[in-house]
């Protein structure tokens, strides 16, 4: 994972009151559970004393406790109580686990991949999307990197050929461009396709003017993603990292144009078969390659239209650390 980042790993509604749930994310077992006040704890879910796994344990006190030998964990991972030695024996700093700020924002639980006491800044959520919109979603696993996961939805290429009877319908083979942006770690890229005439060819992205009312997505860094359909209809995607070759995705239709109350609820569940059924034509090809993550280099003969893909390539590479962007 890419340090000191804002990764989305859950959907808030899946951690219910105090109960304490175990996930596997970003290649670790992990336990979450709520405080009374609904601040989150996150720490790795395995007890520093014999392994046991924490999640089965109760939840007191806004602590979690082993379930093997009654240890106690505060949020910052630390055990704050050895039952066995008495609870007025002092504990040392050996006994703890790794934790993870988290917060719940936006509807999804996010961890903060820097230190446990960092002053981690705000969640880098589409700001456009932080009020006035309601939503209506699905989560679902594929069996690929969240890298995988993420470059299928920056694939402008793939359309015509994979959502014949969906969003590919039209047959746009030919892609201009396409014209990608960068904000900080916001990404914007416009699309611009269109049926070959058997005359013309693609566009250079250089070559393209008024880019700016072409179709556009979103990719915010991390694993967060955005279709902006319009100014009232988006779809959004989290992509959570389970391990190497796993993901969680989290994929939410968000709308304004419908506000009363149940009809609002109404149009956001008829949105989820039809996601399903793209996300699912997506998924039935991305679970076969090979291999199973991306990296910045890897062997591959890319085209002028994959330029969103090469771009969260070089980004991630040089948020990682793995390459220096050459001064000017």
């Amino acid at each position: 994972m890419i340090k000191n980042q804002w990764y989305g790993i859950l959907d808030a509604k899946e951690l219910k009151g105090s109960k304490p749930i175990g996930v596997t994310r970003m290649n670790e077992k992990l336990v979450l559970w709520r405080k009374a006040d609904g601040s989150i704890g996150c720490i790795a879910d395995k007890c520093c004393h014999r392994g046991a796994a924490l999640h089965l344990g109760p939840v007191k006190n806004d602590e979690i406790y082993c379930p093997f030998h009654g240890f106690a964990y505060d949020v910052s991972g630390k055990v704050t109580l050895i039952p066995a030695n008495g609870k007025a024996a002092p504990i040392s700093d050996r006994y703890k686990v790794h934790a993870y700020k988290a917060v719940e924002q936006y509807g999804f639980i996010w961890v903060w991949t820097g230190d446990f006491k960092d002053e981690a800044p705000e969640v880098p959520f589409f700001k456009e999307l932080r009020e006035g919109f309601t939503y209506g979603g699905f989560g679902e696993v594929w069996d690929v990197h969240y890298t995988r996961a993420i470059e299928n939805q920056l694939d402008v290429v793939h359309l015509p050929f994979v959502h014949t009877d969906s969003i590919g319908r039209g047959n746009r083979t030919v892609v201009n461009g396409p014209v990608v942006k960068w904000v900080d770690n916001l990404m914007t890229f416009y699309v611009d396709n269109h049926t070959d005439d058997g005359v013309s060819i693609a566009k250079k992205a250089s070559e393209l003017e008024n880019y700016e009312d072409f179709f556009r997505l979103q990719l915010q860094m991390p694993n967060l993603w955005q279709n902006v359909i319009g100014d009232k209809i988006r779809i959004v995607a989290v992509f959570a990292p389970i391990d190497e070759e796993h993901t969680k995705i989290y994929v939410r239709f968000y709308q304004k144009f419908m506000m009363v109350p149940v009809l609002k609820q109404m149009v956001n569940w008829l949105s989820t078969p039809t996601n399903k059924h793209v996300f699912h034509q997506d998924r039935r090809v991305v679970n076969t390659q090979i291999p199973v993550k991306s990296e910045f280099t890897m062997g591959e003969n890319l085209i002028p239209g994959d330029a969103p893909i090469l771009e969260f390539r070089k980004r991630r590479a040089l948020l990682k650390g793995e390459i220096v962007l050459k001064q000017k």
